[in-house]
């Protein structure tokens, strides 16, 4: 099958390259270096214009670059191909397959100003601005011969969206339309890299002396969407039921970011000072090496996300050795034991953050015990292990693409 994709010419289209695509963009083309890739992106910046305007930007920027004789095109949903089609008509004959790191119709409502020039995958603006960014990821889908989403959580949001969307519109809305495209969708992860599999930083199951304080990772964008108002609460809580913990604020961080971060900052320096604890680190660090080390060095991993597709940053950690803590909700059941899931179904703010303190606690315990608990296995996430499923998709959509044209 690899041997099949050997010479192939693949455009790959990032129409908002934020952390996580630009993650899965390098990590693809190395899997394949039998493949001739051609890769353009565009900053995770000015969300709107940037999911409006890539077609104009790329078609009249970069014509003699989509115009190179293509195998295939491999773009993702926020990129509008049907425009980009209609401006570069030789793109339209080319086999076409969309990835779907997120979707519009799941993302959480901002209850704070919205910081314009973030990676938040969001519209600015009012409600027009959001059906306009989720129609285009509709008509994008609808184009291409195969469609592919990083989760099942993914998958089944976008579908139940779409379907309430198209339920409001007037009129003349094809009956048919979310079964076509069902029929050509799938689910298929983000791979993460080999060497993330291979690093021995501290064995998976290196135990916490019971006196030392529980370091906890917590390594998400500093933006709404990723649950800072429960995080705080969790704070709070774990501080005044006396837990001896470190907390490390990895996330990404902007020009401005939600107000609760100030608040938790406060809580944690007089934690630290009443219980004699070294500070966490609070940075974002972009050095990978010096990121890593620091996840292979601590004991869990903290999600309080109102949204995660696949949740790259808590899969990582695991993967290096953190024990993760995160809702029952979202992809998380996909690919954490129910161990390691807080509850929140039909509980309030406050019963979600005592539950999320209890699985912290309990997963504090089971690290400091003579037998400590392993991390998840995310193996089948590795590279290696997905090339073969990447490898029969990108040659699928060229199969398509000449079983559709000869109808």
């Amino acid at each position: 099958m690899l041997s099949s994709l050997a010479g192939k010419r693949i455009l790959l289209l990032s129409a908002y390259d934020a952390y996580s695509h630009g993650l899965w963009r390098t990590t693809l083309v190395d899997m394949f270096p039998q493949i001739d890739w051609t890769v353009l992106s565009l900053p995770p910046r000015y969300f709107a214009w940037r999911v409006r305007g890539n077609s104009l930007s790329w078609a009249f920027n970069h014509r003699d670059q989509l115009t190179d004789n293509y195998d295939m095109v491999l773009a993702t949903s926020l990129t509008d191909l049907t425009a980009l089609r209609g401006f570069v008509p030789e793109l339209a004959q080319l086999p076409a397959m969309v990835y779907f790191h997120e979707n519009q119709f799941a993302y959480p409502e901002n209850r704070g100003p919205q910081n314009r020039g973030s990676e938040s995958q969001r519209p600015e603006g009012d409600g027009v601005a959001r059906v306009q960014a989720q129609l285009t990821s509709l008509y994008t889908a609808l184009c291409a011969d195969q469609v592919l989403f990083n989760s099942d959580w993914n998958r089944r949001s976008f579908f139940t969206g779409a379907g309430q969307l198209l339920a409001k519109l007037p009129d003349h809305v094809p009956g048919n339309l979310l079964a076509e495209l069902q029929n050509k969708s799938h689910v298929l992860a983000v791979p993460l890299a080999d060497q993330l599999f291979r690093a021995t930083q501290r064995t998976a199951q290196r135990a916490r002396a019971a006196e030392e304080p529980v370091n906890i990772v917590w390594n998400h964008r500093h933006e709404y969407d990723k649950g800072p108002a429960l995080l705080l609460s969790i704070v709070n809580r774990l501080c005044d039921r006396g837990v001896a913990f470190r907390l490390h604020l990895l996330g990404q961080r902007f020009r401005s970011s939600p107000t609760e971060f100030d608040s938790i900052r406060r809580r944690l320096q007089q934690h630290y000072q009443d219980h004699d604890i070294s500070p966490g680190v609070d940075e974002w660090l972009s050095d990978r090496q010096t990121y890593q080390a620091l996840l292979a060095q601590s004991d869990i991993v903290l999600s309080t996300a109102e949204h995660d597709f696949q949740g790259l940053s808590v899969l990582e950690a695991s993967i290096l050795g953190c024990l993760p803590a995160v809702p029952d909700a979202l992809a998380y059941p996909e690919y954490f034991a129910s161990h390691f899931r807080y509850e929140v179904g039909e509980l309030d703010h406050d019963g979600i953050a005592l539950s999320a303190v209890k699985v912290i606690e309990r997963l504090a315990a089971e690290r400091a015990s003579d037998l400590p608990v392993p991390p998840p296995d995310l193996q089948d996430l590795s590279a290696s292990a997905l090339r073969p499923a990447w490898a029969s998709a990108l040659l699928d959509t060229i199969k398509r693409h000449k079983h559709n044209n000869s109808k």
